[in-house]
């Protein structure tokens, strides 16, 4: 019977100890200092707060081709109609050095019409606009006409090279062979600046990583995600 006793009692203090012990780790976790955190999970969608911006510059013939294959019986996009778009603005988006915000304000701000009627210059698709805005452009801190406002400014920094500006036929090119081009005619942009994109066979766009003041900046997240087919194909210019 005292056995009996003795075995119960050291178990139950057995219990008791791994509780105690349970509730010490629970503490110390909850104890652990903020600044230890990653940084992007401080701030993670907090308008305005980020490091840098990816301007993101879409090869519209590929996208086109795409499309249509697709959906080869549904109206094209703005964008796929007789004009000549050779590489159009995707988006400009904040990011952080690793990872990025999105949606950061739900529902987004309005956007008034007139500023999407004035960057189909550069974004042919007023669905694209609506979309960038609401995923990215409540991220920069701006308003509506501010954001794009400095996608213009950002995309008026980089030089397209001149053989992609009316590319009359289709070419095949290594992800090395779009890279390098942009590098040549772009003072300032290392290959550690960019990342080419594709599809299982198509160049899909350009991404160039800029400072808050547009000045070309490294960025080792964005290039870890590049292409890494040998060739891929660049359909030609619509009207070219």
């Amino acid at each position: 019977m005292l056995r009996h006793r003795f075995e119960q009692a050291a178990r139950t203090a057995a219990i008791a100890v791994s509780f105690i012990f349970l509730f010490a780790i629970v503490a110390l976790a909850q104890d652990k200092p903020a600044q230890n955190l990653p940084a992007q999970d401080l701030r993670q969608n907090e308008p305005g707060r980020f490091d840098f911006y990816v301007l993101a510059l879409s090869w519209s013939p590929s996208y086109c081709e795409a499309a249509q294959e697709r959906a080869p019986n549904r109206v094209p996009d703005q964008q796929c109609g007789g004009r000549p778009f050779s590489f159009v603005v995707h988006g400009l988006w904040p990011q952080y050095e690793q990872g990025f915000p999105s949606f950061c304000q739900v529902p987004a701000p309005r956007l008034d019409r007139n500023i999407v009627g004035s960057m189909l210059d550069l974004m042919p698709s007023p669905r694209l606009i609506f979309h960038e805005w609401d995923r990215h452009g409540t991220c920069s801190g701006l308003s509506a006409h501010a954001y794009f406002e400095t996608v213009r400014k950002a995309r008026a920094v980089v030089k397209i090279p001149p053989d992609y500006l009316v590319l009359d036929k289709p070419i095949m090119v290594t992800p090395d062979d779009v890279a390098e081009a942009f590098v040549k005619v772009n003072p300032g942009l290392s290959r550690a600046s960019l990342a080419v994109a594709c599809d299982s066979k198509r160049l899909n766009e350009v991404r160039i990583c800029l400072g808050k003041d547009f000045s070309f900046r490294d960025c080792a997240e964005v290039t870890r995600r590049a292409c890494r087919r040998d060739r891929i194909a660049m359909p030609a210019v619509r009207g070219g």
